[in-house]
């Protein structure tokens, strides 16, 4: 072990001996263009342009006239591997903090399409002197820059560069923090700006301590509802061909961005999919924390997710075509949602309960009329009818997901789909999440409350209250239901102890993307979204979630009347080709056979012996 770190130590310190030997670069100056005259207040092309970084004057400063996305740097003429970057601060009252998450790129084209994070400033300035880091980055670049955090008008003294000559390899790249960093560079420095228009885009994801990158052109645009009007905006992105993004098993085009805004644990949506695994949906939504660059400017810690759409490792439903009008064919494959934002889209309904929905697939530009009218006449005959086309066993898991998460907008958006030739409506997957958890100020504390959460103040979109209450509280069948699929997770391992093990492993996770989240966005000690309290450092913000889970699941347990008691059954092996008998995890019989059983986790007795089976 001490040969391991001495040995480490002289790597170490051979590194930095031959970062500092490499040379300070020259080229020729390039940035922004327009800057600032602080005299006048006007714009200018001669007073504080980039060239002043490069003038070797720390008392002389660029400064540009557009307040984000402004940069300043180098044209090498040939590729350089760079080993490291040094700045100072304009010197003025701000300029200490002015160069905070400033990021370092490197590219091979003029226009920075493809440009890589090579650095970013973690720490304040000091004015009147360079700061220096060495660069952890085996690529080389023609190309490299400086760009200014968001509203500081790039703001810097000098720059500087080290390097030599070569074109290097991506053996290893630079990531911001421990988390995989999503790059993206758009055409013209088009900023996303609605829904509707994509901005062609260089899409690039650096991961696996760096040694893993990919790099593809697609394009982005901004998503959501009530979410894209926080300042930290979500975003779509999408491949032009379809990629294995980190370890998603989906291999497709669209991804989504999720900002997290008001969820200051950063962790909600990514803990109720846990929830979502640990209660058996079928499709339970691939997600990622990441750290995000748009332009080279940081936009905080997201969580990169699947788009929800048709998709053989997604919503798993055929795809139709507009072809598919008649017959067999029209039954299906449909994903839809009731939504309260409905009515903001094309294609969409008003069903006969006056529930808002939204059809998402056959998607609006190539759904027929043939086609909306089957799902919109079907929809209807299973709201009335729920008993025979609505499949309780998904629906219930749904229901659970979002009643153990404490979630008020469950019934504000739900993915229902119907596959082709299969008379059922199937509920999930489960999205949305950034209240759940005791983060609304509208129902908080949740736990205080002796009803489910949809019944006390969560938020149901048209007459979702009531269809829920017909189906959770008024029918028997379903109510014996749910007691059978909690006891099958309790069963199977969803206990307080081991979702605070997740919370506590995932906290550990994103401590230091988190840190630099919250420099972006100093949000901590502000009331957002509908935040409850404040509750003033990301520690004890976890801690409220950490807290809220223990409660609740005892909450659930008294809820449902249920008593928790481990399973003590020893697996042994069973011969399936002979006779034997099904029990849920409660000891309720279930028949002689496992064909035709629901998703969940079962005992299956031959002889003397038993064992758990899992069905999916």
């Amino acid at each position: 072990m001490m040969k391991s770190r001495a040995l480490l130590l002289v790597l170490s310190v051979f590194q930095t001996m031959a970062s500092v030997a490499d040379g300070l670069l020259t080229g020729a100056v390039i940035g922004t263009k327009e800057s600032v005259d602080y005299q006048t207040s006007a714009k200018s092309t001669t007073v504080n342009t980039c060239a002043m970084a490069f003038d070797g004057n720390l008392n002389t400063f660029f400064a540009s006239w557009n307040r984000s996305y402004s940069w300043a740097g180098l044209d090498l003429g040939a590729p350089h591997v760079i080993t490291r970057v040094g700045w100072s601060p304009r010197n003025d009252g701000q300029g200490e903090k002015r160069v905070l998450l400033g990021v370092f790129e490197g590219a091979n084209r003029e226009d920075f399409m493809d440009a890589l994070p090579i650095y970013i400033i973690k720490e304040k300035g000091t004015i009147g002197q360079m700061t220096y880091a060495d660069v952890d980055c085996s690529r080389g670049f023609r190309y490299v820059r400086y760009v200014g955090p968001s509203d500081a008008r790039c703001n810097i003294a000098e720059l500087a560069f080290y390097g030599h000559p070569g074109e290097g390899d991506d053996t290893h790249l630079c990531q911001l923090t421990n988390l995989p960093v999503v790059s993206i560079h758009t055409q013209n420095g088009t900023i996303p700006y609605d829904k509707v228009h994509q901005i062609p885009a260089q899409l690039t994801i650096v991961s696996d301590n760096g040694t893993r990158l990919l790099s593809e052109p697609g394009t982005i645009r901004e998503r959501g509802n009530a979410s894209r009007n926080f300042p930290k905006k979500p975003y779509r992105i999408k491949f032009d061909t379809k990629q294995n993004v980190l370890d998603a098993p989906a291999k497709a085009k669209k991804w989504t961005l999720i900002n997290n805004y008001g969820d200051k644990t950063l962790m909600r949506n990514l803990l109720a999919f846990e929830l979502s695994r640990r209660l058996g949906m079928s499709y339970t939504p691939y997600g990622a924390a990441v750290d995000v660059l748009l332009n080279g400017e940081y936009k905080g810690c997201y969580q990169l997710c699947d788009q929800v759409q048709v998709h053989k490792k997604r919503v798993n439903i055929t795809e139709m075509t507009p072809a598919d009008n008649a017959g067999t064919a029209l039954t299906g494959g449909y994903l839809i949602e009731i939504d309260s934002y409905a009515s903001q889209e094309k294609s969409w309904f008003r069903s006969s309960q006056q529930n808002p929905v939204t059809i998402k697939s056959p998607d609006e530009d190539s759904i027929t009329s043939q086609q909306k009218n089957y799902i919109k006449t079907y929809f209807n005959k299973m709201e009335s009818q729920w008993t025979r086309y609505l499949d309780k066993n998904s629906f219930l898991r749904h229901f659970l997901v979002g009643e153990l998460s404490g979630n008020t907008d469950t019934y504000w958006s739900v993915f229902m789909y119907k596959e082709r030739d299969d008379d059922m409506v199937y509920t999930g997957p489960v999205w949305d999440f950034d209240l759940a958890f005791d983060n609304d100020n509208r129902t908080f504390p949740v736990n205080s409350k002796t009803d489910y959460i949809y019944r006390s103040g969560g938020s149901c979109t048209g007459n979702m209250r009531t269809f829920v209450d017909n189906i959770a509280v008024r029918n028997a069948e379903a109510k014996a239901m749910i007691l059978s699929i909690w006891d099958e997770a309790r069963q199977s391992g969803l206990t307080e102890e081991n979702l605070v093990a997740w919370i506590d492993k995932t906290e550990a996770e994103l401590e230091e993307s988190q840190r630099l989240n919250f420099i972006r966005w100093p949000i901590m000690n502000s009331l957002v979204h509908q935040n409850p309290r404040l509750w003033g450092s990301y520690q004890a913000e976890v801690e409220n979630v950490r807290r809220f889970v223990k409660e609740r699941v005892s909450w659930m347990d008294s809820k449902l009347r249920y008593t928790y008691k481990p399973n003590a059954i020893v697996d042994v092996g069973v011969d399936l080709t002979q006779s034997y008998q099904v029990f849920t995890l409660s000891g309720q019989p279930c028949g002689t056979t496992l064909d035709h059983l629901p998703t969940g986790v079962y005992i299956v007795r031959q002889g003397g012996a038993s064992r758990k089976v899992f069905l999916h």
